[in-house]
């Protein structure tokens, strides 16, 4: 553990996409470091056993249900959450979608779905939640991008785009939020050992013509390190930027790249 064991005591941390690898991981680790914390996701199924994991660790949780593409559901979700557990101080958005179209084969549903979800939702829950840290000039929001928000890669424009976006975002809404005490940044990891990860290395042995082994071996080579990003260490990133050790880190993107991507 490199953090005290309070190092998020009391405050109110919102997760996102709590169902996926990442944002599962990084609301287990923000209840282990002392925060009430709300998650969100789709499915049930995997909320209910990410309750139960919740439960080890804090009595201070709440698990709901959302889709956050849908404004109704945003609002709920936010004023249902800070009637159990208070004012929210701390946003984790991390859910998303992923996948591998060329321009030729991508539909303009796909498009727009890309950017509902991990651009769109992503700016309307921030602006909900935003509210009430304003008004106590005190708050966090870490915004989960890609490497690929960064630069661009083959068959990947709708993803790509909507994470660009997201990076977008967050450098601006900080220049809004910190003079309310309010800090926003991201991070951006390359493929991540999770199964959105997973489905990505396959369907790029697809396009190929490779199995999804050599795939994998294709992708862990082009790292430095050699091996798939974990979404443990994605979610310890992510944590850094929701403490108080990160108070003049503004606006910034952190790169998790086993020094993939360097500039």
């Amino acid at each position: 553990m490199v953090y005290s064991n309070d190092a998020l005591q009391n405050e109110h941390i919102v997760v996102t996409g709590a169902t996926g690898g990442i944002g599962y991981e990084t609301a287990l680790l923000v209840a282990q470091l002392g925060a009430f914390v709300t998650v969100t996701g789709r499915n049930e199924e995997k909320l209910q056993l990410l309750g139960e994991e919740l439960r080890k660790h804090t009595e201070n949780y709440f698990v709901k249900r959302t889709d956050i593409t849908v404004e109704e559901e945003r609002q709920d979700l936010v004023c249902t959450a800070e009637e159990k557990l208070g004012p929210i101080t701390g946003l984790v958005n991390a859910a998303g979608i992923a996948g591998n179209y060329t321009v030729e084969e991508v539909t303009a549903e796909q498009l727009r779905n890309y950017m509902e979800l991990n651009y769109v939702s992503l700016v309307m829950l921030s602006k909900l939640v935003y509210r009430s840290m304003k008004a106590n000039k005190k708050g966090a929001i870490v915004n989960v991008s890609s490497l690929s928000g960064l630069r661009g890669t083959y068959a990947n424009t709708a993803y790509s785009a909507s994470k660009f976006a997201v990076i977008g975002f967050t450098q601006s809404f900080a220049l809004e939020a910190i003079e309310y005490g309010v800090r926003v940044n991201a991070v951006a990891p390359g493929i991540v050992d999770t199964e959105m990860g997973r489905a990505v290395i396959e369907r790029k042995a697809a396009q190929h013509d490779r199995t999804y082994l050599e795939q994998k071996q294709h992708t862990e080579d082009n790292y430095p390190t050699k091996k798939l990003i974990t979404p443990q260490e994605v979610a310890r990133s992510i944590v850094y930027l929701l403490t108080d050790a990160t108070e003049s880190i503004i606006g910034e993107t952190l790169k998790i790249s086993s020094g993939s991507l360097m500039r």
